[in-house]
């Protein structure tokens, strides 16, 4: 008895399953593109939402300064510290250090 009696009938492929076969296999290829654009969005969109919560820190921040900037006192501030500005009448006295000076970090 030869070995192909023994293995029963070999399962052919039909018209029919060869051409399914070969259409899942196409829209599998073709799922591939939309799939790895869709995951690149996703990604760009996740750093575009970090972007737009630092820019809104950064924002309030600015915000925050400008509303500091509308108050006299602290313009009179800066101007004295910053600028050596004084009001007419005062002598201004200026004491420079060793190393030399630096302006305050906020002028």
């Amino acid at each position: 008895m030869s070995t192909r009696a023994l293995a029963g009938p070999r399962p052919r492929l039909s018209r029919r399953t060869a051409l399914l076969v070969a259409l899942l296999l196409v829209l599998g290829a073709a799922g591939i593109v939309p799939a790895k654009q869709y995951l690149a969005q996703r990604a760009r969109m996740t750093a575009l939402e970090e972007r737009i919560e630092a820019l809104t820190a950064e924002r309030r921040r600015l915000q925050a300064r400008v509303d500091r900037l509308k108050d006299p006192a602290e313009l009179e501030r800066l101007a004295r510290e910053c600028l050596g500005m004084v009001r007419p009448g005062e002598i201004a006295f200026v004491g420079v250090p060793k190393g030399g000076g630096t302006l305050p970090s906020d002028c």
